[in-house]
């Protein structure tokens, strides 16, 4: 059976190789990740992977493994921001708080589907006038959900978690190998 991962991000790419898995194919899923109105972070994140995973076309001896992370400061789901103004205004609500990253993983094989929904909490620093320029001037926050990327120079700026760091990255490994390995995937040995 072939792997088909149906992500562009280099990061979820990497930590799939992380732990064994090389797909045969990378095919990004097309879809409007706009969130329904009151729509709960967690049912979004499952519903933007799932639809993830049905818009790739596969054939029958292929997987596909989809999966989509989102930051949620209780029920409002902070998506990527548009632009640095809205990235601002994230990392502000964010700052000196608890917030959750949700991020959910579907594996596909026909008509057999799997997912797993981890949620990991995470707490932000207050940040000051300075760190919050530097870091928007940087661009990190483009492309990630929060307008921040924990795996960056945001690292410095998170002092703890609870739960999975590399759900907060954008793939929950431990779930993932099992989803695969639940449908015949197993990882590729070490190159010596």
């Amino acid at each position: 059976m072939k792997l088909v991962l149906a992500s562009a991000s280099p990061r979820r790419l990497e930590l799939l190789r992380r732990i064994g898995f090389e797909p045969a194919s990378v095919r990004p899923a097309d879809i409007d990740e706009t969130p329904l109105p009151r729509e709960l972070p967690a049912a979004y994140c499952l519903r933007v992977a799932m639809e993830k995973a049905h818009a790739v076309i596969a054939e029958a001896d292929e997987a596909v493994l989809a999966a989509d992370t989102t930051v949620a400061l209780g029920r409002r789901i902070l998506g990527k921001a548009g632009d640095q103004d809205e990235a601002r205004q994230f990392l502000l609500a964010l700052s000196g708080r608890r917030h959750v990253v949700v991020s959910a993983v579907v594996v596909r094989r026909a008509d057999l589907v799997r997912h797993r929904v981890v949620k990991t909490t995470v707490k932000m620093k207050r940040l000051s006038e300075d760190e919050l320029q530097v870091y928007l001037i940087r661009g990190e926050w483009q492309g990630k959900a929060g307008a921040y990327g924990i795996q960056g120079q945001a690292e410095a700026l998170i002092p703890w978690i609870r739960g999975s760091y590399s759900a907060v990255v954008g793939l929950p490994l431990a779930e993932t190998k099992v989803l695969l390995e639940s449908f015949g995937l197993p990882p590729m040995a070490p190159v010596k």
